[in-house]
């Protein structure tokens, strides 16, 4: 993520984001995902999550972008796991 190869976005909602979401990371809700893939580096390795492990709306991303010809892989995990492991987390 430092180096600018890995760009992580957080596609829960705004208020989900603005509540709390992983440090450093960029918000595009799912559903302005498909309106903002011009702001999207095509170099970029794109890292989604969402609300958790179980939780779809990575995996319509991941498959979103997928379909437009980015290189994107889904979170193992979500927010939750990432703050279990003590990980930064920040908040708007």
């Amino acid at each position: 993520m430092r180096a600018g190869g890995v760009l992580v976005m957080d596609v829960r909602p705004a208020a989900e984001y603005a509540a709390a979401h992983i440090a450093g990371v960029v918000s595009i809700p799912l559903d302005e995902l498909l309106a903002r893939l011009a702001e999207l580096p095509r170099s970029a390795k794109l890292v989604a999550y969402c609300r958790g492990r179980f939780c779809v709306m990575s995996l319509d991303a991941v498959r979103l972008l997928r379909e437009h010809g980015y290189r994107a892989r889904p979170m193992d995990g979500g927010l939750p796991e990432w703050r279990d492991e003590g990980m930064p987390v920040a908040a708007a």
